[in-house]
């Protein structure tokens, strides 16, 4: 099996999961927050959905497809404190963004060799992963523990366990 393959699998749980965990939350759910000072679930996909389309980008420039117009800045730091729901995005529209930065990881990888993925990655991101593979397999682990804290947030709406 090829690096890109093995990395293509790697990624299939995430989506699984956090399609699971969210599907039968509402939008206002979404800005709910499982503790006090930690980020809601709206802030968290956004975040995620950035860090898929920059990290590829990173390490295979122009790689992926273009977020919509203000994403990125709807999704840093200095918005994580704001419950103005109306400030970020639909259920839908996350998971449309996530489906499209998604494809587009996935076209990306049937593009690289294992040589390719080998390489290493830019300095910046040595820690995040110190190949260019390492890097794109990484954003597995980056969705799974984001995913990890929605289960709270399911727990306090009285949702059923998913796995």
């Amino acid at each position: 099996m090829s690096i890109a393959a093995h990395i293509k699998d790697e990624l299939q749980l995430p989506t699984f999961v956090v399609q699971g965990y969210i599907q039968d939350l509402t939008d206002e759910d979404l800005m709910r927050r499982p503790v006090e000072n930690a980020n809601h679930i709206a802030w968290q996909l956004g975040h995620l959905i950035v860090a898929e389309h920059d990290l590829n980008n990173m390490v295979c420039p122009d790689s992926m497809p273009d977020l919509p117009e203000g994403f990125t800045e709807k999704h840093g730091k200095e918005t994580a404190s704001s419950d103005d729901q109306a400030a970020f995005c639909t259920k839908d529209e996350y998971l449309a963004y996530m489906a499209e930065q998604r494809a587009g990881t996935l076209a990306l990888l049937d593009t690289l060799s294992d040589e390719d993925l080998q390489k290493p990655s830019p300095e910046k991101l040595q820690q995040f992963g110190a190949t260019v593979g390492a890097v794109i397999a990484g954003q597995s682990a980056h969705w799974m523990m984001h995913a990890g804290q929605w289960v709270i947030v399911r727990r306090q709406l009285g949702k059923e366990a998913m796995f």
